[in-house]
């Protein structure tokens, strides 16, 4: 369970565990976007992945094919770890500072969710006997995007010690191998070629290009020095890494401190001065200030954030801290990433190459849209700048409009398995509802004019060339994969139906609400209404008999899965059983029709809501992390309001308690969104349907109480629920919402307080795949 203490504002490690270090490293990471910094140790090892990584910045490798066929994806993207500038090594007595010798006293590493710090103090004897105390304290600039800044300070206990501090930058460290296919293992492992370096004063800089994408990094160190005695220093650089050294000699109570300032740039166009230049002026822009002033700065930013994104919970302080984990790491992930993307792992590990899915716009964007608007707005913006990339892949698969990746950097397709990968259309109609959320949540329509009306025209073109009407005019999706990637190749599978059809619609409006920019991008009333048709008829599967919607086609009819005879030491079911198994029978890895419901509840009726969620809670195995916090919403909204509660448990605790056992590799950053998703949508019963905003609010018996802050049209609204009743506090304006179906206006300082309804009788609760059963929390005592 818990490694951490449970605190509000804090995540606290009190005692270092090896064995945990790749967990750690990527709990403790920092982040603003465009830079990431892994929490490993500062003296660089021992470690479980090193990791210093920049959005976007990857190197091109091959994609390996037993068989190719038309239309694969040729080459694949994976981010790399680039120059590593996290390092002091430390020697006392000319003895190293390493945790695994000499004798670890005291331990102590505290990230601050307010202050967007990880500190760290450790009291350590060595071989030698010489006691030593030691503090660190790092962040990742969320003012200045190219900054990161370091606090190390040492100091001697009970002797007089000869302390050495070498701060280092380091280029293509040893990490472990980053892929069993030796051909993409040499591409990676030593992936920068050196162009220039420097060393002078406090300050060192190393130039490096990657070979095959071609681009090209520069990173620079500077320091700053303070101590009670005379301190020795000197600087050196070689093509793959650079030193200073600082060398004095302090009595028990002196305090040698080091101020490091680390500066990154990169580019795919700009030439070696350039980048030489942006990263020096980006150093003297963070010793402008200083020290203080960037910490200053870290706490003004995240006193804004918290002020319109905090969610409180009452009842259990587990789930407090971890909401506020959440919420901390995904305004990390895309705080400054500017037009670039906010992968499926953010900046805090490799998995997944670190590819972006179509999760960031049906998890991550949607929380950021009601809590960082700016940040949403800038991940739109950086699918408007691969909208080309997208039209030649559709024209590659003979398809109108654009065609997104499934998974990508640079906005290439790099999924080298098709079924999951290009049958996975519907994350072009992901981001068409993500466009349209942000706009109808903000009000910027100079974004809808800019970048969103393309998109939604792109996206809807897609559609209609993809789909076909039958000869009953009925439109049809065929031959695509949804959400649940245990199903793959169906037809009319209705979330990837249901979405397109949203997009349709929604490319519809907005063309009408800009007809002369809609006609620049050659769209007429035809289309119009070829795109309004299409949505009209779409074809939602149902099975009058069971009396459920399927999930595809067909779905309903294949053979169960004999989840009685499946061990639980063989799941997650990918790794043990083949494909074509689980593609043709009734398991479901991920929610997918629940997912429908949840994003298009507009579309199914109350009752049908409760019958689909019982039926497809006994077929779904939540054999991913995307899942617990879906089944989460859709059960608190059919009444399984405990049910709900402990799916909560599972989407918030992925990576705090590492349940998949794979939080070495990065955090899962839509898992972390569905913590929030959990409990502001599912517990708070938030829906945007239309742009109407209504809440359905009601709290299982195992919490006392519920708030939380979205920011709509530049307002931030406070909801405020207990078991009784629901508070509605505007700071601005005023704003139409609807509880639990009933419409009323909120206006600044006037809150509005509407009474919580009894639960209308529920369907039996239903039951999962035996031993999938969600873990059951318990109340606080």
């Amino acid at each position: 369970m818990a490694m951490f203490p449970v605190e509000p504002w804090v995540i606290r490690e009190t005692r270092l565990d090896l064995d945990d270090l790749g967990q750690t490293e990527s709990l403790f990471a920092l982040s603003n976007g465009h830079l990431g910094l892994r929490g490993n140790l500062d003296e660089g090892e021992p470690y479980g992945l090193p990791g210093t990584y920049l959005n976007s910045f990857y190197e091109e490798r091959p994609l390996p094919y037993a068989e190719a066929g038309y239309g694969f994806p040729e080459e694949g993207q994976s981010i790399l770890n680039v120059t590593n500038g996290k390092v002091f090594r430390l020697l006392v007595d000319d003895e190293p500072f390493d945790v695994r010798y000499g004798n670890l006293i005291s331990h102590e590493r505290v990230l601050d969710l307010r202050a967007g710090t990880l500190t760290r103090d450790v009291e350590w004897v060595s071989p030698a006997e010489q006691r030593i105390k030691v503090r660190t304290t790092r962040l990742v600039s969320l003012e200045q995007r190219s900054i990161a800044a370091f606090l190390y300070e040492v100091e001697p206990v009970e002797g007089p010690a000869r302390v050495i501090v070498q701060s280092e930058l380091v280029a293509n460290e040893d990490t472990p191998d980053p892929s069993k296919d030796p051909r993409v293992a040499a591409v990676l492992g030593h992936a920068l070629q050196p162009e220039e370096h420097s060393g002078h004063g406090l300050n060192a800089q190393l130039l490096h290009r990657t070979q095959a994408s071609w681009l090209r990094l520069g990173a620079e160190m500077d320091h700053e020095v303070e101590a009670p005695v005379p301190v020795r220093s000197h600087t050196e650089a070689t093509e793959d890494w650079a030193r200073t050294t600082f060398a004095c000699e302090l009595q028990p109570g002196q305090r040698l401190r080091i101020v490091k300032y680390l500066a990154y740039g990169w580019s795919s166009q700009r030439s070696r001065q350039a980048i030489r230049d942006q990263v020096h002026g980006a150093i003297a822009g963070a010793r402008l200030g200083g020290w203080d002033g960037l910490i200053a700065a870290q706490r003004r930013f995240l006193d804004g954030f918290w002020a319109q994104a905090d969610v409180e919970v009452d009842g259990d302080a587990e789930i407090q801290q971890a909401v506020r984990f959440a919420l901390f790491h995904l305004m990390q992930a895309g705080a400054r990433a500017e037009a670039r993307p906010i992968a499926a792992k953010g900046l805090t590990g490799r998995g997944y190459d670190g590819h972006v899915f179509w999760d960031t716009e049906s998890f991550v964007l949607p929380v950021l849209t009601y809590t960082h608007p700016q940040a949403a707005r800038d991940g739109l913006r950086w699918r408007h700048d691969t909208l080309q990339l997208a039209r030649d892949r559709a024209a590659q698969l003979n398809l109108a409009g654009a065609a997104f990746p499934w998974r990508t950097i640079r906005g290439q397709e790099c999924s080298a398995y098709w079924p999951a990968g290009t049958a996975g259309f519907h994350v072009n109609a992901d981001i068409a509802a993500a466009v349209e959320r942000y706009v109808r949540a903000t009000g910027d329509t100079a974004f809808e004019l800019e970048f969103g009306l393309e998109l939604l025209v792109e996206t809807a073109r897609l559609w209609r060339s993809l789909g076909h009407h039958d000869r009953h005019g009925v439109f049809h999706i065929d031959g695509v994969t949804g959400p649940d990637e245990y199903s793959a190749i169906a037809d009319d599978n209705i979330y990837t139906n249901l979405m397109a059809q949203q997009n349709l619609l929604a490319a519809a409006g907005a063309a009408e609400r800009h007809p002369d920019a809609a006609h620049e991008l050659g769209v007429d009333d035809e289309e119009i209404a070829s795109w309004r048709d299409a949505a009209a008829r779409v074809d939602l599967p149902y099975n009058a008999e069971l009396r459920v919607h399927e999930q595809s086609a067909g779905f309903t009819r294949h053979q169960d899965w004999d989840f009685a005879r499946t061990p639980e030491e063989q799941y997650p079911l990918l790794l043990h059983y083949p494909y074509f198994d689980l593609y043709r029978k009734q398991v479901v890895k991920q929610a997918d029709l629940v997912l429908a419901m949840h994003w298009r509840g507009d579309a199914f009726t109350a009752e049908e809501k409760a019958r689909n969620f019982a039926y497809y809670e006994e077929r779904t195995v939540r054999d991913s992390s995307l899942s617990a916090c879906t089944q989460a919403v859709m059960a608190a909204e059919v009444g399984h309001t405990e049910l709900a509660y402990d799916y909560l448990g599972e989407a918030a605790f992925v990576d705090l308690y590492n349940l998949q056992h794979n939080a070495s590799d990065g955090l899962h950053m839509a898992s972390l969104a569905g913590t929030w998703l959990a409990l502001v949508a599912g517990l708070g019963g938030m829906r945007d349907h239309g742009g109407r905003l209504a809440f359905m609010p009601r709290l299982p018996d195992r919490l006392d109480r519920l708030s939380f802050a979205i920011t709509c049209h530049g307002s931030i609204l406070r909801v405020d629920v207990n078991h009784q009743e629901a508070t509605y506090t505007l700071d601005s304006s005023e704003m139409v919402l609807h509880h639990h179906g009933e419409r009323f206006t909120v206006s600044k300082d006037k809150p509005v307080t509407k009474r919580i309804p009894p639960p209308r009788p529920t369907t039996p609760a239903p039951h999962q795949p035996a031993g999938r059963e969600p873990r059951r929390r318990h109340r606080e005592p």
